[in-house]
């Protein structure tokens, strides 16, 4: 599994069920990384999409407790083993970790790698991505890519990549 997220300087990625702030190509990124796949979600960031409507042409699956209905289209998961069960039917697709803040922690530990956007900013946030940087079971990948800088107006970013130790 790959959890793929956007943060900020403190690892925060939303503030009262929102992203940080919208860059177009880090949404480029995610629709073309993740579009053909499988994307693991919370009931909250299902909720946070234009209409509470799945993603289009992915499979989309919720890892919720219950008790609200999920839209058509939309996969539901009540345990981690439930989940795991519904995984193992999408062995010949890569599976990403979109969100929340407790599906990441969650999941985490079933993920190899992460795709992090991390904006050189500082925001107010109410929800937070786990800091890899301070984790020791997490290296940055070195091969270059996280040395360009790119650019949105003001902002400046940088699309790293994190693997698991072995």
């Amino acid at each position: 599994m790959i959890a793929i997220a956007a943060v900020d300087r403190n690892w925060g990625i939303g503030l009262k069920g929102k992203l940080l702030v919208q860059i177009p190509a880090d949404q480029r990124f995610f629709r073309e990384t993740t579009t053909g796949q499988v994307v693991v979600m919370g009931r909250k960031t299902l909720e946070s999409f234009p209409g509470g409507k799945p993603l289009r042409d992915r499979v989309n699956i919720v890892l919720t407790r219950g008790g609200s209905s999920l839209p058509e289209g939309v996969e539901e998961a009540r345990s981690i083993e439930e989940l795991k069960g519904f995984l193992a039917r999408y062995e010949d697709k890569e599976i990403y970790c979109i969100g929340g803040a407790e599906i990441y922690r969650q999941l985490l530990p079933m993920c190899d790698e992460c795709y992090i956007t991390k904006i050189d900013e500082s925001y107010e946030a109410d929800t937070f991505f786990p800091d890899l940087d301070a984790d020791p079971e997490w290296e940055l990948v070195r091969d270059g890519s996280e040395e360009e800088e790119q650019t949105y107006f003001d902002l400046i970013y940088h699309f790293l990549k994190y693997r698991r130790r072995s």
